[in-house]
């Protein structure tokens, strides 16, 4: 077309930039459009607009906006099917804000009046990031400017407020559509049930599902799958089991993920064999079973401590032509670790490499806490130096389970190089650390390392938990330093905290011996009735 005389017109070029855009040929449209310009054939609006549709689906939103400019310098109005492609392209970028920007200069500008479209990309968007006040402005001011909401406008506000838990908001805007006379369908009821079913207002769920089927609306898979997923995570695996049967009844296919969702509840409940029949049929129905489905077994055999048995299940995903990821390797080593089969572990950790899987935070710190309880620290700090080297970005985490580690074993200098080093690598000490340094150097007899660890708690603004008392105060108390221990429980109660079993064991102890000094009696019995 390029060569021919005289020029076909733009309209005939646009005609074929329009589906090779739908077929995603993005960059060959841009390109082609370049070149159509180069031979003086002038761009029209829907050529531009097509064109700011390719930029956005190629994350290039800069040139998308430039693209907008092209519009004025030609002469050109857009469109609202223009600033819709614009809007839409940043929403896909999860930049609602500008997307926003754009639309306020959209209207302000009076270029074009924003259509149902323009309302619901924006809408979905607020959502998107979770700001559903904003949502529900806007869908007020739909209103104002005289364009009417749609079922589409109304689903989206929904399905979000259920996802935040906001249950009665959606159902208020669920009564707000039907006085407008929308008919609401299978995907608002859909985000209702889920909303409800989260909170357990089983009801409430099944209100709403008599009330669908009473309107012609008959639940999908989906629906089914909310209830299926509510009910296991409930432990109401039974339950859970009816349903599925009842889809079955009512010629609804359950899904993959109804069938996850069955296993992991039946996984919760340690019932790896009633998990296991359902990965079997799983199997049986053909190529039904996930990565998803076999992390979901494995970790319930890991979790019951058949740590073979869910090693099994790792060798048959090779077999289903399944790869392992990062979640699989991590859950399989953990078990290995928690079984003391550190070597295996160790192995697996290689093998995970060795595949392309590359370990995650959670894996180093599955590993190191597997080395650690399994009395290899000299391994696990040398690992821990291979991380640093490597610039992978640690957390306290990592470091939490060293200093245990080290604490344990009574290497508290040790521990305290590893704890005295963590500002110079950027990393604050949380609640934990603290207490884990103050049960080891309580242990040690050094209580009064940890009371100033106590003080350095508060200087630092780190908040002392109930844990960090009664850590310091059985310190204490084991080292014989009772008065102490009193006033610490004193101030620990007016925090608001309470001494655990161990502690109170240690204070009955305490009163029942004939060398208590009597002045600590009132403030032994005052702990007690605490």
């Amino acid at each position: 077309m390029l060569q021919r005389r005289p020029l076909p017109s733009v309209v005939r070029f646009t005609q074929i930039l329009a589906p090779l855009a739908r077929l995603k040929h993005y960059s060959a449209v841009i390109s082609l459009n370049r070149k159509m310009g180069l031979i003086g054939i002038a761009s029209n609006v829907y050529t531009l607009t097509i064109i700011i549709n390719c930029y956005c689906h190629l994350n290039q939103t800069g040139y998308a906006l430039s693209v907008l400019g092209q519009f004025f310098k030609l002469g050109l109005q857009p469109n609202v099917t223009t600033f819709n492609t614009l809007i839409h392209g940043f929403v896909l970028r999860n930049r609602v804000a500008d997307a926003a920007r754009l639309f306020s200069k959209m209207v302000e500008g009076g270029h074009c009046q924003p259509d149902v479209f323009t309302f619901n990309t924006l809408i979905k968007g607020f959502c998107m990031i979770g700001n559903n006040r904003a949502a529900i402005q806007l869908l007020g001011k739909m209103e104002e400017r005289g364009c009417e909401a749609n079922i589409v406008t109304y689903n989206t506000i929904i399905d979000s407020l259920c996802k935040d838990t906001l249950v009665d908001q959606a159902l208020d805007l669920f009564s707000e559509l039907i006085g407008r006379g929308i008919a609401p369908n299978v995907v608002t009821y859909n985000s209702l049930i889920d909303g409800v079913c989260k909170l357990g207002k089983w009801k409430e769920a099944k209100r709403l599902l008599n009330e669908m089927v009473s309107q012609g609306i008959f639940p999908d898979v989906l629906t089914f799958t909310i209830l299926v997923d509510a009910l296991c995570k409930e432990g109401m695996v039974v339950e859970a089991k009816s349903v599925v049967e009842m889809m079955i009844q009512r010629h609804v296919g359950p899904d993959i993920i109804t069938y996850n969702s069955l296993m992991d509840g039946y996984c919760l409940r340690g019932e790896t064999d009633e998990a296991k029949q359902v990965f079997d049929l799983m199997v049986r129905k053909g190529s039904m079973v996930n990565v998803r489905s076999c992390n979901i077994l494995i970790n319930g055999y890991c979790k019951g401590k058949k740590v073979d048995k869910a090693y099994k299940i790792f060798k048959e995903m090779h077999r289903m032509e399944l790869v392992p990821d990062t979640v699989t390797y991590n859950t399989l080593i953990d078990g290995l670790c928690k079984a003391g089969r550190i070597q295996e572990a160790e192995e697996l950790f290689s093998e995970m490499q060795g595949c392309g899987q590359f370990p995650d935070r959670q894996t180093y710190n599955i590993i190191l806490d597997g080395l650690c309880n399994n009395q290899q620290l000299s391994t696990a700090l040398e690992l821990l130096r291979e991380i640093e080297g490597n610039k992978l970005e640690l957390d306290i985490v990592v470091y939490n389970i060293i200093i245990e580690g080290l604490c344990k074993t009574g290497d508290m200098d040790s521990a305290i190089d590893v704890f005295s080093g963590l500002s110079s690598k950027g990393i604050q000490p949380n609640v934990r650390t603290y207490n884990i340094m103050s049960h080891g150097f309580c242990k040690g007899g050094l209580s009064s390392e940890a009371e100033k660890l106590l003080r350095e708690m508060g200087e630092k603004g780190c908040s002392p938990d109930g844990w960090t008392y009664n850590i310091i105060i059985r310190g204490l108390l084991n080292n014989n330093e009772a008065s102490k221990a009193m006033r610490l429980i004193q101030k620990m109660v007016e925090l608001g905290f309470s001494a655990d079993a161990s502690t109170m064991e240690l204070i009955v102890g305490l009163l029942s011996k004939e060398n208590v000094d009597p002045a600590l009696l009132p403030l032994l019995e005052n702990s007690l009735s605490c």
